[in-house]
């Protein structure tokens, strides 16, 4: 039978539309039927590349008997927690005060007006020792449903209260006083990171180990500081490169192709999970192209930088470019190997697949290559591996990789490759487009550029309709739910980034439309929330399920908060701009700083890379005049500028009045010359004509 899923934009509702369970996607009509109804509704949240979201979908939801169970005794509601991350979090917070713990499937079970009175996340066909089966699971909550109806009730009321609260309390303020940010509590953070590190893999904590993409670019924007009060720039430096380099010489890296699995199943990297995510990927290209700008360090030279950053954009251009523009969502994490889906069946090698990949007359090469990357030998010969080395290869290694790294990828392409979710999520693309805008530039591959305006293209025509902007988009259509307070912001960092990079003022443009609808639509009775204050389809059983309460996340998860990055972009058109409405604003953000670090470091990347950028800034800069190599020099060192809270705008000499007030007044050199303008804090240097020049001044601080 088919179900509601089909021609869904999500790739993971698409893969159970052929499930006998009858699926129904969130919201009102699905509510409503389990109240006409009168039973309970089963709502199961995962997404594209989830492995064990694959096994509960083979094991229970493609078995008829369970299904059954289901749509007789049940409304089923299939969630894909990146198209509708409100719901998610929502659910996983009832789930984690309810049983103590989390993650993906989840399995909830509500009142058909959406409050949760049961939760868990794997369920396996047959119980185990500490685990009952899916189906003794649904017979317990129907039989309480039955029988207890009053008791169940009552714990989801209690339960909504609770979580209402929780969340409410994090609402912000943005009425609050406005605060400046102190390098004390900077310092401190770096200094509790240090603390927090595993020194000799790098990273924080054990595993399951994930990339700290947020705490990486703080990390970096605190080790760019000309001076820190707690002498702590160099720490910071210091355990970035130890976890930059730990990642990109492990596993969890693709050697050969480029790219990062989501994180790794041990401590030392050495065994990933293989799903590879737009949103981890864009962030980390980010970080490296930073780590360029700022030169390396003896962790983790600028070079071994620069090859990761182009193999990891080179990988998301062309695996995860999508025909019309944008990229999609993820890889998964399974692909068929020897006629079974196997995790991480794509990337894995034997000895004997990589002798047969580079022939016989390079036997040689295949052995020693097999040793560099810890393939097993003798009796386990046929056992296959990831292509990593765990430390960084010496120059001959490194030769040695280069020479047969085509005819690897060649044989790797031969096989299947892993399952594409080709949703485009608009806040992960603003970070991608940020991205490759900076990698352009850091890595001196223009070709990037396109991309990345391929990208905002579509975001500007596709999500965006003048007022408001479309969370999910699919085949070059826009579906499903209003963009979250992230997407917003996440697309302004993405156009002001794309604007920086190509002097294009339409990017300018329409990143301050972003901003002004940002701070209409997510703000009410004074109050910051992730959610439109009226969005374009309510989320009725969000709402029931917090009791009603308005919901604002501000710790940072795999991806930097709503929050912190309003407050990015907030400090960013300040700069351009000169609005102090914009800068109060995002001072009140920053202001929750210290109830946010109360959780750890860990969770306040962004916020405290921000705190960065209102520290160090704003310096100005303002490149004007003709096109062509001298401009391209000058734009090249102002954006490579050693500084968290630089901006940078270029226009051509006719342009110079144009929409970005910091270019007003910026007259070219004689001819129409270019000429650079420093300014910092409401003082401006003379203008300059050669990088040079620029250098020096941006070296003494602006």
């Amino acid at each position: 039978m088919a179900n509601r899923l089909a021609g869904s934009p999500s790739a993971y509702l698409r893969q159970h539309a052929a499930n006998p369970v009858d699926w129904q996607h969130y919201g009102d009509e699905a509510l409503a039927e389990a109240a006409r109804r009168g039973v309970p509704v089963f709502i199961s949240i995962g997404y594209a590349a989830c492995h064990w979201c694959h096994v509960m979908a083979h094991e229970s939801f493609e078995d008829r008997a369970t299904a059954e169970v289901l749509n007789e005794r049940f409304v089923s509601i299939k969630v894909d927690r990146e198209e509708r991350p409100d719901v998610d979090a929502v659910y996983m917070a009832a789930c984690q005060a309810m049983s103590g713990q989390g993650g993906w499937p989840l399995s909830i079970f509500a009142l058909p007006d959406g409050r949760a009175f049961y939760a868990g996340t794997y369920f396996p066909p047959l119980p185990y020792p500490g685990r009952p089966s899916f189906r003794q699971i649904l017979d317990a909550v129907w039989e309480a449903w039955t029988e207890r109806r009053e008791a169940v009730e009552q714990q989801a009321a209690a339960l909504a209260e609770g979580l209402g609260g929780v969340f409410s309390a994090h609402l912000l303020d943005v009425k609050a006083p406005a605060l400046a940010v102190e390098s004390q509590a900077l310092d401190d953070a770096v200094a509790a990171l240090v603390r927090g590190e595993d020194p000799e893999n790098g990273g924080f904590g054990g595993a399951p180990k994930f990339p700290p993409s947020p705490v990486l670019e703080f990390l970096i924007r605190h080790a760019s500081a000309a001076s820190s009060g707690g002498g702590t720039a160099e720490a910071a430096r210091a355990v970035a490169g130890r976890t930059l380099a730990g990642m990109c010489r492990s596993a969890l890296f693709d050697a050969l192709g480029g790219g990062f699995a989501r994180y790794s199943v041990t401590a030392d990297w050495s065994l990933p999970h293989y799903e590879k995510m737009l949103y981890d990927n864009a962030q980390l290209l980010r970080v490296l192209a930073h780590w360029v700008w700022l030169g390396g360090s003896d962790e983790f030279p600028r070079d071994e930088a620069h090859h990761a950053a182009v193999l990891t954009a080179e990988w998301l251009v062309r695996e995860l470019g999508l025909p019309e523009g944008g990229f999609a969502s993820s890889l998964d994490a399974d692909s068929e190997r020897d006629g079974r889906s196997v995790e991480g069946g794509y990337y894995v090698w034997t000895r004997r697949e990589l002798a047969e990949a580079l022939g016989q007359e390079n036997a040689a090469d295949a052995a020693r290559l097999a040793a560099v990357f810890g393939l097993p030998m003798g009796e386990h010969s046929d056992h296959a591996g990831p292509l990593h080395a765990g430390r960084a290869l010496d120059t001959a290694e490194r030769e040695l990789l280069e020479r047969h790294r085509a005819a690897l990828v060649v044989a790797r392409a031969r096989r299947t490759p892993p399952g594409r979710d080709d949703k485009v999520v608009a806040g992960w693309n603003g970070l991608a487009v940020a991205a490759l805008a900076d990698a352009a530039w850091a890595l001196e591959r223009p070709e990037l550029l396109d991309a990345a305006q391929r990208a905002a293209e579509l975001l500007a025509t596709v999500h965006w309709d003048g007022e408001r902007l479309l969370r999910v988009s699919h085949a070059g259509s826009g579906a499903g739910i209003e963009g979250l307070l992230a997407d917003y912001a996440g697309c302004a960092e993405g156009a002001f980034s794309l604007y920086a990079a190509t002097g294009e003022e339409r990017w300018y443009a329409w990143a301050e439309e972003l901003l002004e609808a940002a701070t209409q639509r997510f703000v009410a009775d004074g109050l910051l929330s992730d959610e439109a204050v009226a969005p374009r389809e309510a989320s009725a059983g969000v709402r029931s399920a917090l009791a009603g309460a308005r919901t604002l996340d501000p710790h940072d998860t795999e991806t930097p908060s709503g929050a912190s990055l309003l407050a990015g972009v907030l400090l960013t058109h300040a700069a351009y701009s000169g609005s102090l409405e914009d800068r109060a604003l995002a001072s009140s953000i920053l202001a929750g700083l210290p109830r946010v670090l109360a959780q750890g470091p860990r969770v306040a990347g962004w916020l405290l890379a921000v705190g960065e950028a209102s520290l160090a800034g704003p310096l100005e800069i303002a490149v004007v005049g003709r096109p062509g190599e001298n401009r391209r020099r000058l734009l090249a060192a102002a954006l490579a500028a050693p500084s968290a809270g630089r901006v940078v705008a270029v226009a051509d000499a006719e342009a110079a009045d144009g929409k970005v007030p910091l270019l007003a007044d910026r007259p070219s050199g004689p001819d129409g010359s270019p000429l650079a303008y420093v300014c910092r804090d409401f003082a401006c240097r003379l203008p300059v004509g050669t990088p040079e020049e620029l250098g020096e001044q941006l070296r003494a601080g602006g």
